[in-house]
């Protein structure tokens, strides 16, 4: 695909029957995913549950070209998902923050610029932006070993955003956190993605927590992972008052009864809807 800049018209992501064989050995083929049909649009927040091992960050890793499709065509802003990752045009978190324990908060976030050779005054200023965003501008000549594990998410998801990308990839970044730590993390990004107006691809086994951040909830099935149902969510800009709010409760239930595999929510129904998703 050609690496000219995107239309407006562009999804976000655009996934079509993909399909994610392994070989694995002496045990033969093993298939991840199959017929997975989705969009994300731009500036839209998408997350991806289902069960272990159904395939939700393997497809991440498809879009980040981590991984490459045995069948089906993956793109990234109407490029191939292999010329996104050389455009980066997208950042990705992981659960484990990743931080070079040798290098201060700043330099850690300087890193992707740093490698793509950016001036060291704009590396800079683009860390110094990035650390206010996220609220760690006093701590930006500490090391990793003296943050807590919410600090080093939020440098992680800094240095995720330094390249300016449209696009966030993020596989269970607050799987380790204790829950009053989360609740609050996953505030934040909300208001960073506010902020910056990417489109995030969020991979969680939370059903609470993937009801509170996205705009869709996009559930899958046990391996070989597909999508089953789409599930919307309407609740309007969040707050603290969201989590009691029944409207949270009704799209809970809702995404709790398509895990639950009811007869009537179809596959169709999934690989209909022109915006949906998948992931391990």
């Amino acid at each position: 695909m050609s690496s000219l800049a995107p239309s407006p018209e562009d999804p976000a992501v655009s996934m079509t029957r993909v399909e994610k064989v392994f070989d694995s050995g002496r045990s033969g083929a093993v298939t991840a995913l199959t017929g997975v049909d989705l969009a994300v649009a731009p500036g839209e927040f998408v997350s991806l549950i289902g069960p272990s091992g159904c395939g939700k960050s393997t497809l991440l890793r498809l879009v980040a070209d981590l991984e490459t499709a045995t069948a089906g065509t993956v793109a990234v802003f109407g490029k191939s998902a292999h010329q996104a990752r050389l455009d980066q045009d997208y950042g990705i978190a992981f659960q484990s923050a990743g931080l070079l324990p040798w290098r201060t908060v700043r330099a850690n976030v300087e890193l992707p610029l740093e490698l793509r050779k950016v001036p060291r005054g704009r590396r800079r200023e683009r860390s110094d932006e990035l650390l206010a965003m996220v609220g760690l501008a006093d701590f930006s000549a500490a090391r990793p070993h003296q943050l807590s594990g919410g600090m080093q998410q939020r440098v992680a998801i800094a240095r995720a955003l330094a390249e300016q990308p449209r696009l966030l990839l993020m596989d269970e970044p607050f799987g380790a956190l204790d829950e009053m730590t989360r609740e609050r993390m996953q505030s934040e990004l909300l208001a960073i993605c506010e902020r910056t107006g990417c489109a995030v691809i969020f991979v969680t086994h939370s059903i609470p927590e993937a009801v509170y951040l996205s705009d869709r909830v996009v559930v899958m099935s046990p391996r070989p992972g597909r999508i089953t149902e789409i599930v919307p969510v309407s609740l309007g800009e969040r707050d603290e008052d969201t989590r009691e709010d029944a409207a949270f409760f009704s799209a809970v239930t809702a995404v709790r009864e398509a895990l639950r595999g009811h007869p009537d929510h179809s596959a169709h129904h999934a690989s209909s809807t022109v915006r949906g998703v998948d992931l391990r």
